[in-house]
């Protein structure tokens, strides 16, 4: 087998010393990674200092290290890893063929990717790499990037922020042949300070674009006007996507069903019509945004159609699944990945239409949403009316900065307001009855994935019970 990179290589890509030969398969600067064969890259952090884990890599069996301080096992040494990180980047980037995609947004960025991914994996299955989780910051990029394998035809790649100038780096780090901002909204504000601000943020995505790049845009966003007119290489090709007919990639029908949709849309000169396996309007959205990429990447619409409709395993990101609840089953929707104002409305879009007419219960644990600065309050009240028109029957709140929420709600409404994950969860165990369909979502730091976590184990210890 080929290895990912030879010591020589990785000294020359980064302009270190390499203290003997080895060949690693991968790459992780997380010693808890490593399963044997990777390069572990000794980062120094604000918290911690990556060489104190450099026993523990060995331990679990890398092959070789990157350190910038003396070590006895194989490694290559650098004056600092976190440039030697993002110079090892740059060199997978350069000696591999691949096209790579860019994919940024306030809401979405995640599942969009993976659809991606999913689609251009099924016409090239071996060629294809991606940003694993939710790699996109200024560690996680490069690392994707390092990652990348030399027969790489296609990569696709997550790029966040949460301050201006972040994604102008990541941009001149991946140079995106397409790049995508799924949508703009009001996601970590406390940083910026206008909405219009996170649009000029997010479109520094568009200005590492390689020559004759795509860009593409939400038409139906309230700030499509100003990505529109954001800095870009010359020569760079604008593709929209939304449900206006005047974008280039549009919906000319659609019907919303309990765990899907299904879908009709033009792209340029061809009509696609696909099912699509995560439910909610802002999933239709998201398939127009992955049909307009896989179309400028010269991807196979058809084979992104069947992806599409096998896209329906996002933990955290609307994953559905069953847990035993007395003699029945409920339902949960596991959002709980992250929230800002636009997903936790579009969640709440879902739970409504997911339970038909006189079938069971709709119960929601809604998380606060974090960094909305002086505006957490308004935020969280103006989600009242989209929690009245999911027709919840019972709401779990949970955090401080959700209390404005509480307020908000109408006085008839059975409200329950917690401080943390631990409390929500005793307060699940008494709600939940069979056939309640019961939807997670929050901030990461709330920790509702831990109540997820709980609800699987349901599952698991029901099987065994069975066994």
């Amino acid at each position: 087998m080929t290895p990912l990179w030879t010591s020589a290589e990785i000294a020359a890509a980064t302009g270190g010393t390499a203290s003997a030969d080895f060949n690693v398969s991968g790459v992780a600067f997380d010693s808890r990674e490593i399963i044997g064969g990777e390069l572990f890259i000794a980062l120094k952090g604000e918290a911690t200092d990556g060489h104190r884990f450099v026993g523990q890599a060995m331990a679990r069996d890398a092959a070789g290290l990157l350190v910038s301080e003396a070590s006895d096992a194989p490694h290559v040494r650098v004056a600092d890893t976190m440039a030697a990180l993002e110079a090892l980047a740059a060199a997978a980037r350069d000696r591999a063929p691949a096209l790579r995609i860019g994919v940024t947004g306030s809401v979405g960025k995640t599942g969009v990717k993976e659809a991606i991914r999913l689609a251009l994996q099924r016409a090239a299955p071996d060629a294809v790499h991606w940003s694993v989780k939710s790699y996109n910051n200024h560690t996680g990029v490069p690392l994707s990037l390092a990652r990348m394998p030399r027969e790489t035809r296609f990569g696709v790649f997550e790029m966040g922020m949460n301050h201006a100038g972040e994604l102008t780096a990541l941009s001149a780090l991946v140079r995106p042949d397409v790049a995508l901002i799924t949508w703009v909204a009001s996601a970590h504000r406390e940083f910026f300070d206008s909405e219009a601000d996170i649009a000029r943020a997010k479109a520094e995505i568009f200005t590492g674009l390689t020559p004759g790049g795509t860009a593409i845009v939400p038409l139906d966003n309230l700030h499509a006007p100003l990505l529109l007119a954001s800095p870009r290489p010359p020569g760079t090709r604008v593709v929209t996507f939304g449900f206006s007919p005047q974008a280039d990639v549009h919906a000319e029908s659609f019907a919303l069903e309990p765990d899907g949709s299904t879908l009709t849309a033009r792209v340029g000169a061809h009509r696609v019509t696909c099912r699509i396996g995560m439910a909610g309007r802002h999933w239709v959205s998201n398939a127009l945004a992955v049909l307009a990429a896989v179309d400028a990447a010269g991807g196979d619409l058809a084979m992104a159609g069947l992806a599409l409709a096998e896209l329906s395993d996002l933990p955290g990101r609307g994953q559905r699944f069953r847990t035993p609840v007395g003699d029945g089953q409920a339902i949960v929707i596991d959002e709980s990945y992250n929230a800002n104002p636009a997903s936790m409305a579009a969640s709440l879009a879902v739970l409504g239409d997911v339970v038909p007419a006189g079938q069971g219960r709709r119960l929601a644990v809604l998380g606060e949403m974090l960094e909305l600065g002086d505006l957490s309050d308004a935020f969280h009240a103006e989600l009242a009316p989209h929690v009245v028109a999911a027709k919840a029957e019972a709401i779990i709140l949970v955090g401080n900065a959700i209390k404005a929420l509480a307020a908000a709600l109408p006085s008839g409404l059975d409200v329950r307001h917690v401080s943390d994950a631990a409390a929500a969860r005793a307060e699940v165990d008494r709600l939940l009855r069979p056939d309640d369909v019961l939807l997670v979502k929050g901030s990461n730091s709330v920790r509702l994935g831990d109540l997820v976590a709980a609800l699987r184990t349901r599952t698991a210890d029901r099987r065994e019970e069975r066994a």
